[in-house]
């Protein structure tokens, strides 16, 4: 079958992520700084499908490859998110959506924490992933 041009492909909706998961979060990132992280951390252990979570994880860490390590994992769930939501591998993730925003935040995480360790091969096919997710994807969106 030959690929479907862009303007055939769906668009995938997140669900939101449970109210429970979101305060929870939002409490720990209300922390005081030096206990954010591990508020944060804590949050993710008891909700670990919470791409937010993840997100905030990857932009709280002060180790590049830490950053690297947590946005890989928000990505991976991202893309199990995705899946449970009827995404086959081609279509739109818009971050006009506000449910979609946390994992494509967690994409771009990954990208800019590849730059960081070098892996720039991956930067350029983040790059072009984000783009074909939301074609109107800008690295302000963040």
């Amino acid at each position: 079958m030959a690929d479907l041009p862009m303007a055939d492909r769906h668009e995938t909706v997140l669900p939101e992520a449970p109210e429970s998961a979101r305060r929870a979060l939002q409490q720990a990132l209300n922390t005081g700084v030096a206990d954010r992280h591990e508020a944060v951390a804590q949050v993710v252990a008891d909700f670990p499908t919470l791409l937010g979570g993840w997100a905030s994880l990857a932009e709280l860490a002060s180790a590049p490859i830490e950053r690297y390590a947590y946005a890989r994992v928000g990505y991976h769930r991202g893309l199990d998110a995705l899946r449970a939501a009827g995404w086959g591998g081609r279509g739109y993730v818009r971050w006009s959506n506000p449910n979609n925003r946390d994992a494509l935040r967690c994409l771009a995480l990954l990208r800019d924490a590849a730059g960081e360790i070098g892996e720039h091969d991956e930067v350029a096919r983040i790059d072009e992933f984000l783009v074909q997710l939301d074609p109107d994807w800008t690295n302000t969106n963040l």
